[in-house]
């Protein structure tokens, strides 16, 4: 079978989509660290329909460490199909992706930084990859910033790689450009630019200070469902297609890009493509966080303990779903701060349907990936406001016990856990034992305010051994 390419695209079905402009006749404006399936199904889709009307700005797509979807792109021309899972499914070409550059390609990534025409920088790297501490600041000691302190002509760090870029744009004397961060972190553009300034300010105190002044790292708020594109999706879209699609990505119909009100380089026209642009970012992203990824997340642990696979398995489990929603609606909901535009309610009732579309098969065991990073922002600052503000939280240990049994069962059983701390927490959990005390001293995990608290120490301790009992339906219950 051929393969999707510019010499194939005029040859697929009349019902796939084509990208409104020639794919060769646009310009690059955006680097993008980290092309995952994330970013393909999100941000690309965003500047994809923006080429239509505007042709500055077309995507290099970086990776720092794996080739595969880099080289997966240079197969085909930078071309890969998006399918949206929803009543009516479709499906259509992105051609948005106009360079790509791996591992080995430092001299052109520096390159296309550094150019006038690039007025934005991208970046789905997950929470680790910008190397911040349990306090959300840049952690000097960590493997890579130290390499980048030491060798800042060749950076290991998206925050290396940043602060060389924006050092040779000053020398250039060029306008800095504007970094976009597209990953779940409570104030994700200032966590990155204070990392940023951090590891500047190292290098050259003036170049630290010129960034401060000159450059934007506006917070931003992401959400689509995008399960993996594993070998079944493929095999599927190959035969929509009718040509090999190595880079096609999958997600829901449900796409939401919040970013923060100011000026981005470029002055692109993102409103005409959906995004919303919010003085009050900060609210959309805390309720993100706090309702949609919290819930996920306490589907994904309880629900493996439950034996199930997906998120619409799990929500099939009328007991753990019923759980679920009371415990956003009764514990997490009541701790949000009210943002003009945003009904928290009905934000809810439309996270649970999403989730029980019949389309999507959101694996969660793909959920529970990186937990030491994820359960911070998602279940664990909840939890210390509601201690604060003396709300219950019996519900909301629930998942976090859940965790505990998760790390637990994998060390005991000697399945390898996707986190950047899986050595740490596979030391801490062989025995269930003193499990939920070695787990909570993990600073990098649990702030220490709320590590101590003895209430909350004790719920957790009661739920894990609920959990170490079989008891899974009493806790439920709750």
């Amino acid at each position: 079978m051929k393969r999707l390419s510019l010499a194939t695209l005029a040859q697929l079905p009349a019902a796939i989509g084509r990208p409104a402009y020639h794919p060769a006749s646009i310009a690059t404006g955006i680097v993008h660290f980290g092309p995952g399936a994330f970013h393909r199904a999100h941000q690309a889709d965003y500047f994809d329909r923006l080429l239509a009307s505007d042709p500055r700005w077309g995507i290099a797509a970086a990776s720092l460490r794996t080739p595969d979807t880099i080289e997966a792109l240079a197969r085909q021309d930078g071309l890969y199909s998006l399918s949206i899972l929803d009543e009516a499914p479709s499906t259509r070409v992105i051609g948005a992706h106009r360079a790509w550059l791996g591992p080995r390609d430092s001299e052109r990534l520096a390159a296309l930084l550094a150019a006038p025409d690039t007025h934005i920088v991208t970046t789905t790297v997950t929470e680790k990859g910008y190397c911040l501490d349990g306090t959300g600041e840049l952690d000097l000691g960590h493997g890579d910033i130290l390499h980048d302190i030491a060798n800042p002509a060749t950076p290991h760090s998206v925050i290396g790689w940043l602060v060389n870029a924006l050092a040779a744009r000053r020398s250039a004397q060029l306008r800095p450009f504007t970094v976009l961060c597209c990953d779940n972190m409570t104030g994700n553009g200032a966590k990155l630019r204070a990392a940023v300034l951090a590891l500047a300010a190292l290098r050259d105190a003036d170049l630290s200070r010129w960034i401060a002044d000159r450059a934007h790292f506006p917070d931003t708020m992401v959400d689509s469902i995008t399960p993996a594109s594993d070998a079944a999706f493929l095999d599927q879209t190959a035969a929509r297609l009718g040509v090999v699609d190595d880079a096609a990505v999958q997600r829901e119909g449900f796409a939401q890009w919040v970013i923060e009100g100011g000026p981005i380089s470029g002055e692109p026209d993102l409103e005409s493509v959906g995004v919303i642009r919010s003085s009050s970012v900060a609210g959309y992203e805390r309720a993100k966080l706090r309702i949609l990824n919290g819930a996920h997340s306490t589907l994904a642990y309880l629900g493996l303990a439950l034996g199930h696979e997906s998120v619409r398995e799990a929500m099939t489990d009328a007991a753990l779903a019923a759980f679920t929603e009371r415990m956003v609606r009764q514990d997490v909901v009541p701790g949000l701060q009210r943002v003009e535009g945003l009904d928290p309610g009905a934000y809810t009732s439309a996270i649970f349907a999403r989730f029980r579309n019949p389309a999507i098969c959101h694996l969660l065991s793909q959920i529970a990936w990186d937990g030491s990073q994820k359960l911070p922002y998602r279940l664990l600052d909840t939890i210390g406001e509601a201690r604060q503000a003396g709300r219950p939280i019996e519900r909301l240990v629930v998942p976090i016990a859940a965790w505990m049994a998760f790390v637990h069962d994998r060390a005991r059983s000697g399945v390898p856990i996707v986190d950047p701390l899986a050595d740490d927490l596979l030391a801490a959990g062989g025995s269930a034992e003193g499990l939920v005390e070695r787990l909570l001293a993990i600073r990098a995990i649990f702030p220490p305010a709320l590590a101590t608290d003895p209430e909350f120490r004790a719920a957790v301790s009661d739920a894990f051994d609920a959990l170490a009992k079989g008891r899974i339906a009493e806790l439920l219950a709750r």
